[in-house]
C-alpha cells in the first residue's frame, strides 16, 4: 500500500528531481555516462556529421528562398535570374535537408539503443551483484525507477537533447553570421530588441512549466489516494473511514484544481504576451527593415530572408532554455545511475561462476561471532556466537522474535559481513569461498515463499535451471506436490501468478521445498514453513521437508516447538547469545530454562 505521506511536500520533491545545479562538477560526473558510447563512436560521429550538413542546409533555406524572390522582381542582385533554376535549387536543397536528417536520425537512433541497452544490462548486472544491506536502505520503486525512468531520461539526452543542442548552436551561429552579412543595420536593431522579447518568454515559461508540473503533482496525489484507499478498501470498510476518505481525496482534488486555474492564468497571459510581444517585435524589424528597402539599402529579397533567419534564431534561442533544462534533468539522472554503478558489489566476479564447482561436506563452525546491522551499528544483534554443526546434524535455533535466529542463518549465507569471529565450512572461512560455490552448497525454505510468475516448472526448476523434466518430476514427488500439480489442466504448465498468488499456502510451501530437493544443497536452512498452515498442509509439508532433510547439515528456525523434537541439537537464543543448549529433552526437563518456559507457553495456547 501506497504511504500516506505522500502530500504536498513530496510534490516539491517531484518538482526537483533530476535537476541538480549545473557547475562544473555536476557536468563532468555527468558526462561520465557518455563512456557508454564509445563502442559505437564511429556511427556517432557519422551521425554527428549528418546532423552538422542537415542543420547547414536548413539554414540555406533563407538564403535561396530571398534568392527567389528577387530573382521574381527582377531585381540585380540576385546571383540567378532564372526562376526556374533557383527553384529547383530550392527543392535540392530541401531534398537534402530530408536525406541528411533521415541518415542523422538512423545513426543517432543505432548509438543511443544500443548505448541505453548497455546501461540497462549493466545497471541489472549490478544489482544483481549489489549486497543485500543496499536493497534495505531504499524501496524498491527507487531503485526500479533508476533501470526505467532514468535510463529513459538518458535515452532522451543520446537521441534528442543532445543532437537538438548541436542544431540550435549551429542556427543560432550560422544565422546570426547570415544577418550580419545580409545588413547590420537591421542586424544591430533587431538584436537590440528581439533578445529582450525571447527573455521574457522564457522568464514567462519557466514559470509556465513549474506550474504545470505542480498541477500534475497534485493530480498524481489524488491518483495515490485513489489507489491506496481501492488496495486497503476492507480496511477502510471496516474502520468506516468511508467519508473521511472521500474528503481526503475532495481536498487533494480542491488543491489540483485551484493548481490548474491558476496554471490556466499564466498559460492565457503568456499567450497574449507572444500574441503581442513576440509578433510586435517582429513587426518592428519588418517595419525598420521595409525602410531600408524603401531607400534602396536593402532587396525585398534580402529582407524576406532577414525575417525567416530572425525567426529561426529566435526560435532556437527560445529553445535553449528548454533545453538547457533538459539537460539538467539528464545529468540529475547520470548521477543517479553512476552513484548506483560505484556501489561496492558483494564479490567483483560474482556475475560468473566459478570455474570448478565445489562441493561442501556441510560442517558448521561459529567462532564467537558478532553482528550489528550496518543500518544500527549501536545495536548488537548478536554477541559471542560459538557452536558448531558437524556434517548431516539437525539443530534448531529456538528464541522469541528479534532475538537473532534469522540473522544467524543470513550470515552464514554472506548476506552480511561478520564483524567478530569467524564462520568456517569444512574448515573453509566462508570470506575465503566464491559466493557461488558458498551460496550453491546451501538450500532455503522460508516462512513465506515467494515465487516468480512464471509456471510450476520454471518455479521448480529454479533450484537448477538445466534440470531436465524428469529430474523436475522427482523433486515434485519427493516433496508430495506432485498429487496437486497433476491435478491442474495443464500440470507443470500451469501459471503460478504474481508471487504465486494462484496457490495455497501449502501448495507454495512444497514448490519451495521440491525447488530445494532439485538444488540438492549440502545445507539446509528452514525458517519454520509449517507455522501459518492447516492441519492437512502441515502434515504434507512437513513430510516433505523430512524428505529433504535426509543426509544434510540442517539449520532450523523454529517457531513451533513441536517440529523441532528429533533434531540432534536445540540452541536457545536470548538477547543475540546463546543461552541454552542440548536436546529437547535435557532442555525440556529444566524447569527454570527458556525453552521449558516456551513449551509450557505454547502448550497452554494449544490445549
Amino acid at each position: 500500500m501506497a504511504k500516506r505521506g505522500f502530500g504536498p511536500g513530496a510534490a516539491s520533491e517531484l518538482e526537483t528531481e533530476g535537476k541538480p545545479k549545473l557547475n562544473k562538477e555536476s557536468l563532468r560526473r555527468g558526462l561520465q555516462i557518455f563512456r557508454f558510447l564509445l563502442p559505437y563512436k564511429a556511427k556517432f560521429y557519422t551521425g554527428l556529421v549528418f546532423l552538422l550538413f542537415s542543420s547547414l542546409t536548413f539554414m540555406a533555406f533563407p538564403a535561396v528562398t530571398g534568392m527567389l524572390l528577387d530573382a521574381a522582381v527582377g531585381k540585380p542582385t540576385a546571383f540567378f535570374q532564372d526562376i526556374d533554376l533557383i527553384a529547383l535549387l530550392l527543392f535540392g536543397v530541401i531534398a537534402l535537408q530530408g536525406i541528411f536528417s533521415f541518415f542523422r536520425v538512423y545513426f543517432f537512433a543505432q548509438v543511443s539503443e544500443n548505448a541505453i541497452a548497455d546501461i540497462r544490462q549493466s545497471l541489472y548486472t549490478q544489482f544483481m551483484g549489489l549486497p543485500l544491506t543496499f536493497f534495505e536502505q531504499r524501496r524498491v520503486g527507487e531503485i526500479t525507477s533508476r533501470i526505467t525512468s532514468d535510463v529513459s531520461y538518458i535515452q532522451d539526452g543520446f537521441s534528442i537533447t543532445l543532437a537538438e543542442l548541436f542544431r540550435q548552436v549551429t542556427t543560432l551561429v550560422v544565422g546570426i553570421g547570415f544577418i550580419m552579412f545580409i545588413s547590420v543595420k537591421l542586424s544591430l536593431f533587431m538584436l537590440a530588441t528581439f533578445p529582450v522579447l525571447v527573455i521574457l518568454a522564457m522568464v514567462f515559461g519557466k514559470r509556465l512549466k513549474k506550474l504545470s508540473r505542480k498541477t500534475q503533482d497534485e493530480l498524481a496525489i489524488t491518483n495515490v489516494i485513489v489507489e491506496e484507499t481501492l488496495q486497503a478498501i476492507q480496511v477502510v470498510k471496516a474502520f468506516t473511514n468511508e467519508l473521511f476518505e472521500i474528503n481526503r481525496y475532495k481536498q487533494a482534488l480542491g488543491r489540483s484544481v485551484k493548481t490548474a486555474i491558476t496554471t490556466s492564468f499564466y498559460r492565457g497571459a503568456f499567450i497574449s504576451f507572444i500574441i503581442i510581444g513576440l509578433f510586435g517585435g517582429i513587426i518592428l524589424v519588418i517595419w525598420y527593415g521595409a525602410t531600408l528597402v524603401q531607400r534602396g539599402e536593402l532587396t525585398f529579397g534580402e529582407l524576406t530572408s532577414f525575417i525567416l533567419y530572425t525567426t529561426f534564431i529566435g526560435a532556437s534561442v527560445a529553445g535553449l532554455g528548454d533545453l538547457y533544462a533538459k539537460i539538467q534533468v539528464s545529468i540529475g539522472a547520470s548521477d543517479r545511475i553512476l552513484e548506483i554503478l560505484d556501489q561496492p558489489v558483494e564479490q567483483p566476479n560474482v556475475g560468473l561462476p566459478a570455474a570448478t564447482p565445489v562441493r561442501l561436506n556441510g560442517n558448521v563452525r561459529y567462532n564467537h561471532v558478532g553482528f550489528s546491522y550496518p543500518t544500527r551499528p549501536d545495536l548488537p544483534v548478536l554477541q559471542n556466537i560459538d557452536f558448531d554443526i558437524k556434517a548431516g546434524e539437525k539443530i534448531a535455533l529456538v528464541g522469541s522474535s528479534g532475538a537473532g535466529k534469522s540473522t544467524i542463518a543470513q550470515l552464514l549465507m554472506k548476506f552480511y559481513k561478520v564483524e567478530q569471529g569467524t564462520i568456517s565450512i569444512d574448515g573453509q572461512n566462508i570470506n575465503n569461498l566464491h559466493l557461488h560455490d558458498l551460496r550453491g552448497n546451501i538450500g532455503i525454505v522460508p516462512q513465506e515463499v515467494l515465487l516468480f510468475g512464471g509456471t510450476i516448472r520454471e518455479n521448480i526448476a529454479y533450484g537448477r535451471p538445466d534440470a531436465t523434466d524428469e529430474e523436475v518430476l522427482i523433486a515434485a514427488q519427493k516433496a508430495n506436490a506432485l498429487q496437486f500439480i497433476q491435478s491442474f489442466p495443464e500440470a507443470f504448465n500451469t501459471v503460478v501468478g504474481e508471487r504465486g498468488i494462484k496457490l495455497s499456502g501449502g501448495q507454495r510451501q512444497r514448490i519451495a521445498i521440491a525447488r530445494a530437493i532439485l538444488k540438492d544443497p549440502a545445507i539446509l536452512i528452514l525458517d519454520e514453513a509449517t507455522s501459518s498452515l492447516d492441519s492437512e498442509s502441515e502434515m504434507l509439508v512437513q513430510e516433505a521437508m523430512d524428505e529433504l532433510m535426509k543426509n544434510r547439515t540442517t539449520i532450523i528456525i523454529a517457531h513451533r516447538l513441536a517440529t523441532i523434537r528429533k533434531v540432534d541439537k536445540i540452541l536457545v537464543i536470548d538477547k543475540g547469545q546463546i543461552v541454552e543448549e542440548g536436546s529437547h529433552e535435557v532442555l525440556a526437563n529444566n524447569p527454570d530454562g527458556i525453552y521449558a518456559n516456551l513449551l509450557r507457553l505454547q502448550f497452554d495456547v494449544h490445549s
